[in-house]
């Protein structure tokens, strides 16, 4: 058991035999009563979100949780095709947001619970090259104009007129928006 001002955003905790990742995490203290914790969090078996509040003293039960390293090989529309690099297996999980990010043979974590793999952990960013979007035009730069861009992984955002086809830029996984030009 752990206590529920231990958790932080990304850790996981068991709930009524589900494993459950923290999304968003908020410590709340008014005046002389007890602290309470808002928690939002991920069913990394069902996708669906659950809101919920606790007291300060209570406790969860830990998910015991394994994460391998696997290489991503490929989407084919339903389902993200991974492989094992410790074994060679390959594993499949269904698509979700965060396929939106992932480029061929990026190495990342898979989140596995009791043998059933559940989910990925992408880095805080990844890069990827831009596919396709309109060339930027001159005298347009007086303000912060974004033009849109479709990436290779076909996640279209919005990103600065100077960037071109080809240029390779770096992507927040969190939020889903541009960081840099690599």
């Amino acid at each position: 058991m752990i206590s529920i001002t231990e958790l932080r955003k990304g850790a996981v905790f068991e709930q009524d035999g589900d494993p459950l990742q923290v999304t968003q995490y908020l410590h709340k203290k008014l005046g002389r009563g007890k602290a309470n914790i808002r928690i939002k969090a991920k069913n990394l078996r069902t996708g669906t979100t659950l809101d919920t509040v606790f007291n300060s003293g209570a406790k969860v039960e830990e998910a015991e949780v394994v994460k391998k390293s696997v290489q991503f090989l490929y989407q084919d529309g339903k389902q993200m095709h991974f492989k094992d690099l410790e074994t060679g297996d390959k594993v499949s999980l269904p698509v979700d947001e965060q396929g939106n990010f992932l480029s061929k043979n990026i190495e990342i974590e898979l989140l596995s619970f009791e043998g059933e793999p559940l989910s990925i952990e992408l880095p805080s960013a990844v890069e990827l090259k831009v596919k396709k979007t309109e060339p930027g035009v001159k005298g347009n730069s007086a303000t912060n104009i974004y033009k849109p861009a479709t990436l290779e992984s076909g996640h279209t955002l919005q990103v600065p007129l100077f960037i071109n086809e080809g240029d390779t830029i770096k992507v927040n996984t969190e939020t889903g928006k541009y960081v840099s030009r690599v």
